[in-house]
């Protein structure tokens, strides 16, 4: 069964770039007394989640914030090098943080994974949004389809806050 609004965040650990190289970073540095917009995509880079469903959230990330949000962030079944290299890519780097969910354990812990073997993908995350107030799920969208970011889009987002 997967997360509901009311749950709280299960804990995990994502891996995150900086200065000094990857670096850990666990569900409470992430969430605890923070008001997040956390939206997730099977996969940095491919089509739907980089021409479609970032941008969006980079283009509304200061209207997001004005509804009283402390951050916004990315999460996919990447390696820390790859969602860096999205970060930068796309103009997202030092605007939306971008966490590292390498082996699926956040998407696993939170019911949420999404198994693409069949197209040579692997586990994946599905596509969801949720605003999450000091860890606790307090909105939740999740796309019926990995190609869609309609429920999830950062104007559904914008709505629901």
């Amino acid at each position: 069964m997967s997360i509901q609004v009311g749950d709280t965040l299960p804990a995990a650990t994502f891996r995150t770039m900086t200065a000094e190289g990857p670096a850990p970073r666990t569900t409470d540095e992430v969430f605890k007394g923070r008001k997040v917009v956390l939206f997730a995509v099977p996969g940095a880079f491919t089509p739907t989640c980089h021409k479609n469903h970032l941008p969006g959230f980079l283009t509304h990330l200061e209207a997001i914030k004005d509804k009283g949000v402390d951050a916004v962030v990315v999460t996919a079944v990447n390696d820390v090098f790859v969602m860096d290299a999205w970060a930068k890519s796309s103009g997202g780097e030092g605007k939306i943080e971008f966490l590292a969910d390498g082996s699926a354990e956040f998407a696993k812990a939170t019911g949420l994974e999404l198994d693409a073997t069949g197209g040579g993908l692997g586990i994946r995350s599905k596509r969801y949004a949720m605003i999450v107030d000091d860890g606790v799920v307090a909105w939740l969208a999740v796309e019926p389809a990995p190609g869609q970011a309609d429920a999830t889009s950062a104007d559904a987002v914008l709505e629901a806050l």
